[in-house]
């Protein structure tokens, strides 16, 4: 393993005396796969624990290299994915607790809020489910907006069926979030291993009672090394089944699949919107369809499309698309020239089900976030994708609940 801290790994693994068993002591209290934006707030979250040990074992040589930050950095308001869904539990409390972090340490965001646009009939009802859905949810406002106020407001916004306003919905700086956790995560005494690949992880005592061992591959040197740790929390993203496959039998294994987004920028100086536009949600769809994100300097995004791919080795911007996302952009933004959009980066999504929807209704794949019951001590993350970085800071009060019960920190 290679600290971020430049902790060598024997320095590192002496000076942790934390017991799982009678018999066998731990190096770590928790261990977390995955150094995304959902690991990072979840080993946060615990180092605060009094008498534990958290490490973050991450593959890659810094933190949030994957889907963390290759997306649209959008706070979702919770609109979309259904009642008494994880998602939308998570999403809620996620956007609470975040925008809370962001104002008291200064990491940069904004609260610029949402038009959710329709051009058919049929978007207009979509429009009209999502306004009836938000009235039954705490803290997710929604409001329709007259022609006259949007004529006003976004003159280059083209909305003939109409437009949903959620003014609950902002943008984050992801990097720094990101930044941020891991900070304050090292700063209570967390240990974060870059180039840390897991191999195998081995139950100890009968299904993890007694703890776990953890082999990591050292991604520059080459060479393995084995710790140990009284609970394994997999928040691995794109490599979640693949973990998740190394502790669960053969019958129990789990296929990931990959939803790549293509990503443009514009280069106009000025934004033609001062908000974020979304096209009206399309049931089944993979995504929340091509729609204008801005970035803090007010520059303008668009996408992501939905491209399914089988594998995340590729990250090159797909510009065959371009011709697709194009003519996407201009059903609500006609005005935009076509010769200021350029490719600006693509991310990849993990989903449990092929063609698997981000919205409620026909395909839609919740959260998947269990305290494993058949087993000590494993806590179980797969298909963290949008909202996870909303959903961030609730994801790991539920994890510290999964763990620690009534006597966790909720609402820190």
């Amino acid at each position: 393993m290679i600290f971020a801290r430049v902790l060598g790994v024997k320095r590192a693994l002496d000076c942790r005396y934390f017991t799982c068993s009678a018999t066998r002591v731990a190096d770590y209290t928790h261990a977390i796969v995955g150094g995304g934006v959902v690991g990072l707030a979840i080993a946060r979250q615990l180092a605060t624990r009094v008498g534990t040990s958290t490490v973050i074992l991450e593959k890659n040589p810094a933190i949030g290299l994957e889907t963390s930050s290759r997306n649209s950095e959008v706070i979702h308001a919770g609109l979309y994915y259904g009642p008494e869904s994880l998602k939308t539990r998570l999403c809620i409390r996620g956007k609470q607790l975040l925008y809370a972090l962001c104002s008291t340490y200064s990491i940069p965001y904004a609260r610029i809020g949402k038009w959710i646009v329709a051009h058919t009939e049929q978007q207009q009802e979509e429009l009209v489910k999502l306004y009836k859905f938000s009235q039954t949810l705490p803290d997710v406002p929604t409001q329709f907006i007259s022609q006259e106020r949007a004529l006003r407001e976004e003159p280059f916004v083209h909305a003939p069926n109409g437009i949903l306003e959620s003014p609950s919905t902002g943008i984050v700086n992801s990097h720094a979030l990101m930044q941020f956790l891991q900070g304050n995560f090292e700063e209570n005494g967390g240990d974060l291993a870059i180039c840390s690949l897991v191999t195998d992880i081995e139950p100890l005592g009968e299904r993890g009672s007694s703890g776990w061992d953890i082999t990591i591959l050292d991604q520059r040197s080459g060479k393995r090394s084995k710790f140990s740790s009284e609970i394994i929390i997999n928040s691995a993203g794109l490599g979640a089944c693949e973990v998740h496959n190394l502790i669960l039998p053969q019958a129990q294994h789990r296929q990931q699949f990959y939803a790549k987004g293509n990503y443009f920028s514009c280069t106009r100086s000025r934004p033609l919107a001062s908000r974020l536009i979304y096209p009206a949600p399309e049931p089944g769809l993979g995504g929340l369809g091509t729609h204008l994100t801005l970035d803090l300097s007010g520059g303008m995004r668009f996408g992501p499309d939905v491209e399914w791919v089988e594998s995340v080795a590729d990250l090159s911007v797909s510009l065959e698309n371009l011709p697709h996302a194009l003519k996407a952009i201009h059903k609500f933004l006609p005005a935009l020239d076509c010769d200021t959009i350029v490719p600006a980066y693509a991310g990849i999504r993990p989903k449990l089900a092929q063609g698997a929807a981000a919205g409620a209704g026909p395909g839609f794949v919740d959260f998947y976030i269990q305290l494993e019951s058949n087993w000590v001590g494993f806590v179980n993350l797969l298909g963290i994708e949008s909202p996870g970085l909303t959903s961030s800071l609730a994801i790991a009060e539920l994890v510290e609940s999964f763990l620690y019960g009534s006597q966790a920190n909720l609402g820190q």
